[in-house]
């Protein structure tokens, strides 16, 4: 077997990196705070994101692949090609779902990283299974290190990316995150030989460097795009609030006087309304809701969903998953290792659990 003496472009291999990053960059800008907002608002923001660093991580290998000189024409299978793109966004959608519908612990992060790995891994063989006119041969030591490339290093960009959403720490997930797809690429690459093969493979129409150069670029302009539209709200935040002020009125119209809100609660057969300022904080149960007071529990048929929307604008604070916390009536908060308690005044009412997730708001509301 004659292998194929290959080189490389410098300056390919430079954009791709720089296509790496930015696309990094893009994706974890855009699912930054999505928790505040509803579920579609949710999933719209996955979706692109999903797209800029599943588009990102296949922009990158593929000009990368531009960047390759080899001595003999070679091609792509588009439909391989294709399949290896599409794969790629919907195995880091997967891991974007798993980081912002369920709460995040150590075991999440690191599925969610370890899942985007994958995505990367099965991008880059799946993709270099469609070379045309010639194949890759590969060596066990050269998957071994793309494989423990891939998931160590995105399992490292969710942790530091996701432990808190900080601009910082988004930075340097960004780093980690195009550190990991580079890293997937060029150790896999290195470890990977060519030979030419006489025939196409024919599963899908042939694609030329040229026409793939066009499917890059019309990508990397998106990616660029977009970088360029998060940077501009992530690196300069005052333009969003810069120069329009508020209407001001003094007399609201009648429709917008707001209505104090109260707990309907059920007891003996009777609806009994609770004033929240009484509340130490509401769990879920089921699709309802048990209120705690200081000497009482109640029930009220509220579901956590509705409890949120009405008590958050009251001043109640989201500490977990099935949790609303009145923060007026929180004695003491201690924080154990990557989550926290909330107590209360008196023995009688359990600790309230903050999860991970919520650590950082609940602290700055409290004061610290």
């Amino acid at each position: 077997m004659e292998f194929l003496e290959v080189g490389h472009n410098p300056y390919l291999i430079a954009a791709s990196i720089v296509i790496a990053v930015l696309a990094g960059f893009t994706g974890l800008t855009l699912t930054k705070d999505i928790s505040k907002h509803s579920v579609a608002r949710r999933k719209g923001a996955i979706a692109m994101a999903s797209i800029a660093l599943g588009g990102g991580i296949w922009s990158m290998h593929f000009v990368a692949m531009l960047g390759i000189q080899m001595p003999i024409l070679f091609f792509y299978d588009a439909a391989i090609t294709l399949a290896s793109a599409l794969l790629a966004i919907l195995m880091v959608g997967a891991a974007l779902l798993i980081l912002h519908f369920v709460e995040r612990t150590p075991v999440t992060l690191s599925a969610a990283g370890a899942l985007v790995g994958g995505g990367i891994l099965a991008m880059h063989y799946i993709g270099m299974a469609g070379l045309q006119l010639c194949r890759a041969v590969y060596t066990p030591g050269g998957i071994f290190l793309a494989v423990v490339s891939a998931i160590g290093l995105c399992i490292a960009a969710f942790w530091i990316a996701y432990g808190q959403r900080t601009n910082r720490n988004i930075l340097l997930g960004t780093l980690c995150f195009g550190f990991a797809v580079c890293s997937v690429h060029f150790v896999a690459i290195s470890g990977t030989r060519f030979v030419a093969v006489p025939s196409f493979n024919e599963f899908g129409p042939a694609m030329s460097n040229e026409v793939l150069a066009l499917g890059v670029i019309l990508t990397s302009f998106v990616i660029f795009g977009a970088f360029l539209s998060m940077s501009v709200t992530f690196f300069v935040p005052s333009v969003m609030t810069a120069t329009v002020p508020e209407p001001v009125d003094p007399v609201p119209a009648p429709s917008a006087v707001p209505i104090a809100v109260r707990i309907p609660c059920e007891k003996d057969g009777a609806t009994q309304f609770i004033d929240p300022k009484q509340v130490a904080f509401v769990r879920a149960e089921g699709h309802y809701t048990h209120v705690y007071m200081q000497d009482t529990k109640h029930f009220c048929a509220w579901p956590i969903a509705e409890a949120s929307k009405r008590l958050l604008k009251a001043g109640f604070l989201k500490t977990h998953r099935s949790y609303l916390v009145n923060p007026a009536q929180v004695l003491h908060f201690e924080r154990t290792k990557d989550n926290g308690v909330c107590r209360f005044e008196g023995g009688n009412l359990p600790p309230v659990p903050v999860s991970r997730s919520h650590l950082k708001a609940v602290r700055d509301a409290l004061g610290f």
